[in-house]
């Protein structure tokens, strides 16, 4: 079969012929219906050196998946072959406190796994199939299209995470900023909405990105320049923002989150940019407490799927086909991307 693979660190994904993968005991055989193309890739293709994690290229790409179960592995039970599933995203060791509770995404004990996860150290969904380790890792979808439901899978489940954590800060009256409005900020916008009673600021450099933003919830939307945070601050009434979003991660969008943010405020960061945030007594508001926040739990994306069921909340998706994958990152990378861009291998 046809796989785009990450062959090196700081090199484009390639297009390559392997074989199609056997399910072994107690793993499932998905057919891939959709698989999401993520920023983060571009990291591994652009920006990590190698040693810098703790597995190495080759690997089929593609972390964001969905599609039918094609076959069991010896032990299997729960799933019938041709249920329509989504791929949960951050494998642990199945074993710990934390990945009793779902919460793989905090696994305690990523040395019994080597912290690889499908598409990210080991194969993922941009191939016609993927080997899914364990039954655990897969959930129901329903009737929904499988181009759709793989994007939430980290792009709905990550900003849905860090809208979680954040609710007790938003209340009425109170303003949420999503500094990026693309793969995660379109997705972080409408669960602020459908979660919260928050005024809900999206903010970019490109115009289009607002105009989505704005189409899928957002109140207001702000150009990413240097008059960013006196216009938010304006927007919120003078007090600044209760919870920023920040799904870029780069020096200038956490400056713009600080600068941006109301005393006892949440800045949490999502997008792995590589920026830093100088903390001193007087950088920040007084009480703005700043987290990293990674991917989300079991239960979690089984919430962000029934949103989905229920119509609530839509990721904007365009399809690409396996081919196409390669130029789809060269667009990622350019921006001109809107949305997520979901590669249906067949």
């Amino acid at each position: 079969m046809k796989a785009l693979q990450l062959t090196a660190f700081k090199q484009a994904g390639e297009l390559v012929e392997v074989d199609q993968p056997e399910p072994g005991p107690g793993e499932v055989l998905v057919r891939i219906g959709g698989a999401g193309a993520c920023h983060s890739d571009l990291h591994l293709m652009h920006d990590f050196e190698p040693g810098l994690l703790p597995w190495d290229p080759p690997f089929t790409l593609g972390h964001e998946n969905a599609g039918w179960v094609e076959a069991l592995g010896a032990g299997v039970s729960g799933l019938e072959v041709g249920e329509a599933v989504a791929v949960y995203g951050p494998w642990g060791c199945g074993r710990c406190r934390r990945c009793a509770l779902g919460m793989e995404n905090y696994c305690e004990r990523p040395d019994l796994t080597g912290g690889a996860v499908g598409g990210l150290g080991t194969d993922g969904g941009m191939a016609s199939h993927m080997v899914v380790p364990s039954v655990r890792h897969l959930v129901s979808i329903g009737d929904l299209d499988p181009a759709e439901a793989a994007p939430l899978t980290d792009a709905g489940l990550t900003p849905y995470h860090a809208v979680k954590r954040a609710l007790p800060l938003l209340t009425p009256g109170s303003t949420a900023v999503v500094i990026g409005a693309g793969g995660l900020g379109h997705m972080a916008v409408q669960m602020l909405r459908v979660l919260s009673p928050a005024t809900v600021v999206a903010v970019d450099q490109r115009p289009d990105a607002l105009r989505l933003a704005e189409s899928v919830g957002a109140h207001h939307g702000v150009a990413s320049d240097g008059e960013a945070a006196a216009t938010i601050r304006e927007l919120s009434g003078g007090q600044g923002a209760d919870v920023v979003i920040d799904c870029v991660g780069v020096d200038a969008t956490l400056a713009l989150g600080a600068a941006a943010s109301r005393v006892l405020g949440q800045l949490l960061i999502v997008g792995i940019g590589g920026g830093t945030l100088p903390i001193s007594f007087f950088s920040i508001p007084y009480e703005v407490s700043v987290a990293t926040t990674y991917w989300g739990s079991l239960p979690e994306l089984h919430e962000v799927l029934a949103l989905a069921r229920s119509g609530r909340i839509t990721p904007h998706v365009t399809r690409f086909g396996l081919d196409e994958a390669p130029s789809v990152y060269e667009r990622l990378a350019d921006g001109e991307i809107e949305g997520r861009a979901v590669i249906v291998p067949s």
